[in-house]
């Protein structure tokens, strides 16, 4: 038998002795909560923003010294607290938010539970200052001066919180702190998010003295670039669905990244619920998973996201710090969510470049690489739209007359009214059998045949195959596998979706499940792995997102393998035609992998590149 270490091995029964249970001493109570409520400065920066957001404030400053180690100071021009309260405001539990259980229930403000200031008080050295509307003069409390009541003080309507020392009495917790740098970059993330939740109030953030972000009140939009840089600004999409009633439904609105701004890391990804920003792995999955068909490999998406629901229909009181939430109907948000963002990324082509070039930017080929790619062009437009074009579309006709020398126009005339009709205008040549060069409004349009081709057969696949019900495979012996309680449950319960999906999976004990039968596209994977994952799918979303990417894996190796290849050679008429379809294609701007389809030079870009006007 391998010995325990010793600091598990428990002392012997003979040295035990018992300690009487004891009420634990206020400070000490408040120190502990304070481990869960303030992890580092951000979390108190987090906390007195919400305060100042809750009593109504258009105006707040945050100032920190030392990343807001040694000092923290938020400002605010909001209701005030009377004078008789501001005890209350430092004592554990106390609040104005909620008086019963039904509003906890309910929830609507972003602070509510009545333990941050005091948390905050128990590691700090905290003084608050407060005037309310209708006061003569402003008052003070703090949690370190001789005064144990109220005095007067100087200051306008509104409230000032100053927290110095965070942690001076708690050692232990004060070394787990980082650099100022660190602490500081986690302060500034703490406020963009409260930024971004609140573009109608007018937020300024600075550091040793110096200011670090402004932000004056603005539309969401103007709030959402200014704080997510201009390569967001230069590639997103707008999003906005609702499903159910006014009053009883679901809204998601707010902007998401084009797949080309997409990241190496999980980072520029905001979520919003009912203005509170949250971590939530039901809603990152939703976002992920709407992604997959346009990111490429490990690339993640950029998004500024809010959902609105009802308040009864969330509970925000799961952790203290109130980052995390619990849907009541996790399933249907899950869905609704994927629906929306998916529909976005269907919907709309990427940004516009400039019209005319930035004077500070450089003038060489590798400056082309940066520039913005897709263009606003109105790529996937009703299909009907271009019903004429594969019969007889005059604008075609007047590129091969021109071709045939039998122009019956100009031939610039001629370009220039083909170029109006079609976002991609219209084909000029081919480059060495790969890329296709067009003519549009914007100037020059290059398009990568194989990938652009490749997306176009595989939305063809997928509306194909929706349009019908799922064929099933029957397996000649069932597989069978060790379930675990909760996997039993879910086949119980979702039999029938699972038999929509082409499952047959029997209960053969509690402990045991059969697979009999699985949709016949996947026949060759793992019955029972397969089973599993669906099953996963089913209890924690409502659907299942494997089978969909197991599917759209093969609908994409199909569509690989029949898209047209490098150095085949097409003629006008061909490319103009893969122009079309590319127009009349949902998410054509990215192949099924995820790379680009096309990009966009704009006559100001050609400008700068051979420095004409300079």
């Amino acid at each position: 038998m391998i010995p325990l270490p010793s600091a598990l091995t428990p002392a012997p029964s003979d040295t035990f002795t018992r300690r009487p249970i004891l009420a634990l001493p206020e400070q000490l109570i408040s120190q502990i909560a304070a481990g869960e409520v303030v992890e580092r400065p951000a979390s108190v920066v987090k906390e007195l923003l919400e305060n100042a957001l809750d009593a109504g404030a258009k105006r707040v400053d945050v100032r920190l010294e030392q990343g807001g180690v040694a000092r923290i100071v938020v400002s605010d021009d909001g209701s005030g607290i009377a004078p008789d309260e501001l005890p209350l405001a430092l004592a554990r539990h106390a609040t104005s938010k909620i008086v019963n259980l039904a509003e906890l229930e309910s929830v609507s403000s972003l602070g509510f539970r009545g333990e941050a200031l005091a948390s905050i008080a128990s590691v700090s050295e905290l003084s608050l200052t407060s005037r309310t509307a209708t006061a003569e003069h402003a008052w003070r409390i703090d949690n370190f001066s001789d005064s144990d009541g109220v005095s007067p003080a100087a200051g306008g309507p509104g409230s000032t919180l100053e927290v110095r020392q965070l942690y001076f009495n708690t050692p232990a917790r004060r070394k787990f702190l980082k650099s100022e740098q660190t602490e500081l970059g986690h302060c500034h993330e703490a406020f963009r998010r409260i930024a971004m939740a609140r573009p109608d109030v007018a937020l300024t953030l600075s550091h040793n003295g110096r200011v670090l972000e402004h932000c004056n009140s603005a539309e969401p939009a103007q709030r959402v670039m200014q704080l997510m840089g201009d390569e967001f600004a230069a590639a997103h999409l707008p999003v906005a669905e609702a499903a159910g009633t006014t009053a009883d439904g679901l809204e998601l609105s707010g902007f998401i990244g084009l797949p080309t701004a997409s990241r190496a890391t999980a980072t520029a990804q905001y979520f919003f619920v009912n203005g509170r920003y949250v971590r939530d792995r039901l809603l990152t999955h939703a976002v992920r998973a709407a992604y997959e068909d346009v990111l490429h490999g490990e690339r993640h998406p950029t998004y500024v996201l809010a959902l609105t629901l009802d308040v009864r229909k969330v509970d925000v009181n799961v952790h203290p710090s109130k980052t995390e939430v619990r849907f009541r109907e996790a399933r249907g948000v899950h869905q609704f969510v994927f629906h929306a963002v998916s529909q976005a990324l269907a919907r709309a082509a990427g940004t516009a470049p400039s019209a005319e070039p930035d004077a500070d930017r450089p003038r060489d080929l590798t400056a082309l690489a940066t520039f913005p790619r897709q263009a606003s062009l109105g790529i996937h437009q009703n299909a009907a739209t271009y019903g004429a074009f594969f019969a007889e579309t005059p604008g075609l006709n007047q590129v091969n007359d021109l071709q045939s020398g039998r122009a019956a126009m100009p031939a610039a005339d001629a370009m220039r009214q083909t170029t109006e009709e079609f976002p991609l205008g219209m084909a000029l040549a081919q480059l060495h059998g790969v890329y296709i060069l067009a003519q549009n409004l914007h100037g020059l349009v290059l398009v990568d045949m194989h990938a652009a081709h490749e997306r176009i057969l595989y939305e063809g696949l997928k509306i194909s195959l929706e349009g019908d019900d799922v064929a099933v495979q029957e397996l000649l012996i069932p597989v069978t596998f060790t379930a675990s309680a909760q996997e039993v449950a879910t086949a119980d319960e979702s039999r029938d979706v699972l038999f929509s999906l082409g499952f047959q999976i029997g209960i053969l004990s509690p402990t045991t499940l059969a697979v009999r039968a699985i949709p016949a596209l996947l026949a060759r994977a793992d019955a029972a792995t397969l089973a599993r994952d669906v099953l996963r799918d089913l209890e924690l979303y409502g659907a299942s997102r494997v089978l969909t990417e197991h599917r759209n894996e093969l609908l994409s190796t199909m569509a690989c393998h029949n898209a047209v290849r490098a150095n085949r050679r097409l003629n006008i008429d061909e490319m103009n035609a893969l122009l079309r379809q590319m127009e009349a294609t949902e998410r054509a701007d990215q192949c099924n992998h995820g790379r680009p389809t096309w990009t966009q030079w704009s006559l100001g870009d050609l400008d700068r590149l051979f420095m004409r006007g300079q």
